[in-house]
């Protein structure tokens, strides 16, 4: 495996063409297009995802590490494929409707102005996670621990306060709603 540091790849298309297999280091993706295609087996240390697609790409066994992804599409996504030693990422602006982190550990995770549709969080642990002005809609969370996370400006989100841990979970007036949707309660 190639160690590639400190460079910037702009508008390249890995559709058809695989990203080489490496340990990328401070490196920068910016318009990139990785959709359908692979990523697997790959390390990405520091690094940045600006404007990629990633949608429906292959993530077995990729390491994320001090990652952030800022306005990129990545639908479809299956992130509990990653490798989860030293995951640690963050995402900005992106649309990650239909992608699962299944029984990730996801502790102290930034989500910012996000799409989150479909999402699902099933026996994620996102205690102290951040939520911030992020679309929730449909986002199936069951058993997943939210301690002290923050949805304070979130919308379109239906937790069940009895399948989920809250404890110090934020959550606006406004939000109310998304934690009492089961009880068929209308709020005025």
């Amino acid at each position: 495996m190639s160690f590639i540091a400190d460079q910037t790849f702009k508008a390249q298309d890995y559709t058809k063409t695989c990203l080489p297999k490496g340990e990328y280091e401070n490196c920068i993706f910016e318009g990139c297009d990785f959709s359908n295609g692979y990523l697997d087996n790959q390390n990405f240390l520091e690094c940045e995802f600006i404007d990629c697609n990633l949608s429906n790409a292959n993530l077995k066994h990729t390491i994320f590490n001090e990652v952030t992804f800022s306005h990129c599409k990545m639908m479809g996504l299956q992130f509990e494929d990653l490798n989860d030693f030293l995951i640690a990422f963050r995402f900005e602006h992106c649309t990650l409707n239909l992608s699962s982190f299944h029984q990730m550990q996801l502790k102290n995770m930034i989500f910012r102005d996000c799409k989150l549709v479909e999402i699902d969080f099933t026996e994620a642990d996102l205690t102290n996670a951040i939520f911030e002005h992020c679309n929730l809609a449909r986002a199936i969370f069951d058993q997943t621990n939210l301690e002290k996370a923050d949805f304070t400006t979130s919308i379109h989100f239906n937790i069940d306060p009895e399948r989920n841990p809250l404890k110090k979970a934020k959550f606006s007036k406004d939000g109310l709603h998304g934690l009492l949707q089961k009880h068929n309660i209308v709020i005025v």
